[in-house]
């Protein structure tokens, strides 16, 4: 190996270090809270070593979420790679979701934060290229089941598959955020599991977007 090479190699070890240092103060702390310092010290270097890999607390916040999303795109991309029927793939991509969202609860949180407007101002245009073509993939993953669904007579043939991504996405974040911060409040005031409200809403939105068939082939994965 060369110096090139293997300083490139160094650069790339770095930038994981400080990434894994970020990690563990960002999900400590939160960004607001988060200061590069904290950051610099829990990585052992020096807070100017932050600012020659990223130019900002909220670029290296966006790098940390990335990892998430990373994590969320593969799941979705085993879905969409598996050799099941279009109305299985449908039913797995949200297990996929809610499974994200219990064992990586962290990342879900960090990607929600990435609508907040005020943050996208402290953002460099370099890091919110990469986020965008990672996003890019993570969509084109579920358009692509959604539209098989659709060429397979899953899904209604009036109804756009991008559309009814957004729409079953948005529905299920929604819920999901509730669950991370009402569930108990839910449980005891209004004796509501807001976990059995996530699968009627489910439920009922298959109901909705899908065929007599597509209906009948969801049924039938649900009974078994």
């Amino acid at each position: 190996m060369g110096i090139p090479e293997r300083k490139e190699r160094e650069k790339g070890q770095r930038r994981e270090e400080i990434l894994d240092a970020a990690q563990h103060v960002f999900f400590e702390r939160g960004l607001h809270a988060a200061t590069m310092d904290e950051i610099a010290d829990k990585a052992e270097l020096s807070k100017g070593t932050l600012y020659l890999y990223y130019k900002s607390k909220e670029d290296l916040y966006l790098a940390v979420m990335m990892r998430g999303m990373e994590i969320l795109r593969d799941m979705f991309s085993k879905v969409a790679e598996s050799g099941d029927s279009a109305a299985k793939k449908l039913v797995a991509l949200g297990d996929a979701y809610v499974s994200f969202f219990t064992n990586h609860k962290e990342y879900f949180r960090m990607i929600h934060f990435l609508q907040t407007p005020q943050f996208h101002k402290q953002v460099s245009d370099e890091m919110k290229k990469s986020c965008g073509t990672l996003n890019r993939n993570v969509w084109e993953l579920v358009n692509g089941i959604l539209q098989r669904c659709s060429d397979e007579g899953i899904l209604r043939k009036d109804l756009n598959p991008v559309e009814v991504g957004i729409i079953l996405w948005s529905s299920a974040t929604a819920l999901l955020l509730r669950i991370d911060g009402e569930y108990p409040i839910w449980k005891e005031s209004f004796h509501i599991d807001l976990a059995k409200t996530l699968k009627l809403s489910n439920s009922l939105l298959f109901d909705s977007i899908c065929t007599a068939d597509g209906r009948k082939a969801i049924t039938a994965l649900a009974n078994n």
